[in-house]
């Protein structure tokens, strides 16, 4: 350091830490994707005229940001993979203007790392596949849920299990819900305040990347306001990723069940996955089967 040079200018000159490789690469990865997606996209399909003298196909740049109302340099800066701003709204203009479907508007906001403001439905179509999948493993009882433990579809074991579920509104039909607020639910629950502990230490991390999506702000918010016990546990902001080994449940019909649960993600973009019980004992497998019938 010359005589001349400060502290500040020292300072100044010290090297920019280096970007993490992985950011790069998800930013050239996001770039190629905007660009084939615009280059498939003919004029005539957002009613522009095809025009004569194209020299690429699809979309120009400055077209896709007119549709977009964005500005053509920071249109461009995206596709060149550039280090800028990408917010929540700006990238569902883009994604409308060159017309992605939902998979293809997923992987957009998840390349971008920005959640999603409109989301695909929370509740999706149970496949007929799953649907007599569920029916084949009984006696156990098994259903499919999201990770916002909406029950989508469930066995006529399940439906015994803890409540009678076809009786409920179906927007009644969450497991945390029903943990929390419906008394034959309460009741079954042997281990209650360790299952809900860990039910809403599970659901704050499967949250994490949903916090801000409608469905699971309006769950949240109705349990709220609906269980000073709910609160009193969501406060505490424990996260987990565990299941108990043996479930313990008080069957109205047949008494204590000791079971096992299995989960088996089986569409990972809708976070839908299968839940099967299965008994931890003889007795207890002897007892789903008199559930079985009994749910005719």
């Amino acid at each position: 350091m010359t005589a001349t040079t400060t502290a500040a200018d020292a300072a100044d000159a010290t090297p920019a830490p280096a970007e993490p490789p992985q950011l790069a690469e998800r930013r050239r990865e996001l770039a190629d994707f905007v660009r084939s997606r615009r280059e498939r996209l003919a004029p005539e399909a957002v009613g522009l005229p095809p025009g004569r003298r194209r020299r690429t196909p699809g979309l120009r740049r400055e077209e896709v940001a007119q549709l977009a109302s964005v500005g053509v340099s920071w249109y461009t800066w995206l596709e060149q993979a550039r280090d800028i701003t990408v917010s929540p709204q700006v990238l569902d203009a883009i994604a409308r203007a060159l017309r992605l479907d939902a998979p293809e508007r997923s992987h957009l906001f998840g390349l971008a790392g920005v959640v999603d403001p409109a989301p695909r439905p929370t509740v999706v179509e149970v496949p007929q596949s799953l649907r007599a999948v569920l029916r084949q493993v009984e006696p156990f009882p098994a259903s499919i849920q999201n990770c916002r433990y909406d029950l989508l579809h469930y066995n006529r074991t399940f439906s015994r299990l803890f409540t009678d579920l076809d009786a409920l509104p179906p927007r009644d039909r969450n497991c945390m819900w029903l943990a929390f607020m419906d008394p034959g639910w309460k009741r079954a629950l042997v281990e209650r305040r360790e299952t809900l502990e860990l039910m809403v230490a599970n659901f704050r991390r499967f949250g994490t990347a949903h916090y801000e999506e409608v469905h699971w702000r309006e769950l949240v918010d109705r349990l709220l306001a609906a269980s000073p016990e709910f609160r009193e546990i969501w406060d505490r902001r424990n996260v987990a990723d565990k299941v108990q080994e043996i479930k313990i449940f008080r069957n109205r019909d047949v008494g204590l069940v000791r079971l096992h649960a299995d989960r088996l993600w089986t569409q990972p973009g809708w976070g839908m996955r299968l839940t099967v019980f299965s008994p931890a004992d003889d007795e207890t497998a002897e007892k789903l089967e008199r559930l079985r019938r009994l749910a005719g």
